[in-house]
């Protein structure tokens, strides 16, 4: 294709994508009333167990109905997610060759998994997390969450245990780029599990042992089957090498 070419196809996709975002988020504002239930559900927790009184506040006019809407293009994205994902894969694929088209359907199939459940994870810590922030208010007073503000606690967390979840996959990226081998992510298990257990006591409050084990545990299985399947490519590829040289002398004698 020539340049004009590639940008109208280009068009054409993000066309799609956005079609079916903007569906995606119709339902979403169908849903919301469930998704605004839901995320009341931890104020609700916070004021019976504390003692004190906890809502969720909208401090002008229209700000329940901004709130559905970023609610509805939140969802939209999500539920639209396999859509635009084909749309960004069918205009990039032409461009791969054989093997990098292999390695991107794989990194696809397992990153989009594993975000999910990361983000089901920082769903399922999310009502303990509003428990321990809202406990270092004094005894006495109100727990008065903005609603703009806390919708985007609420998605900063999740996104963010959701991306957690998806690092293996880089690592097993870099590997098969050549940036990184098995062994130097298995010599950094120490710091890796460093890391995972401070971000899982941040995500979780201290006193909840269990949330924060039931939290680490996938996260640090994830850190040691990506430095596995590292190591299994680094096997594959000395393999590969050593047929090259196997060959390349194989010729240099019969030329001989």
């Amino acid at each position: 294709m020539s340049l004009g070419g590639h940008l109208i196809e280009l068009r054409k996709r993000l066309f799609v994508a956005a079609l079916a975002v903007l569906a995606g988020a119709v339902a979403g504002f169908l849903l919301s009333d469930l998704v605004l239930s839901a995320l009341i559900h931890p104020i609700a927790e916070v004021a019976a167990e504390q003692g004190r009184d906890a809502s969720l506040n909208f401090t002008d006019v229209s700000s329940a109905f901004d709130l559905r809407v970023q609610i509805a293009l939140t969802v939209g994205i999500v539920i639209s997610s396999p859509v635009w994902l084909y749309e960004i894969w069918a205009f990039l694929m032409p461009g791969l060759k054989k093997n990098e088209k292999r390695y991107a359907i794989g990194f696809l199939a397992a990153a989009v998994p594993l975000f999910l459940a990361g983000c089901a994870a920082g769903w399922v810590v999310l009502p303990h997390m509003v428990t321990l922030l809202t406990g270092f208010a004094p005894e006495g007073t109100t727990a008065l969450l903005t609603a703009r503000a806390y919708f985007d606690f609420v998605l900063k967390l999740v996104l963010a245990i959701g991306i957690a979840f998806v690092l293996p996959v880089f690592l097993v990226l870099l590997n098969v780029a050549g940036v990184v081998t098995g062994q130097a992510i298995l010599r950094s298990w120490r710091w890796a599990i460093l890391a995972i257990t401070l971000f899982t006591a941040i995500a979780t409050p201290a006193a909840d042992v269990m949330a924060m084990f039931l939290l680490a545990v996938p996260m640090v299985l994830l850190f040691f089957s990506a430095a596995g399947i590292a190591a299994l490519n680094d096997r594959r590829r000395l393999r590969v090498q050593q047929r090259v040289l196997e060959t390349e002398e194989r010729s240099i004698v019969c030329s001989a």
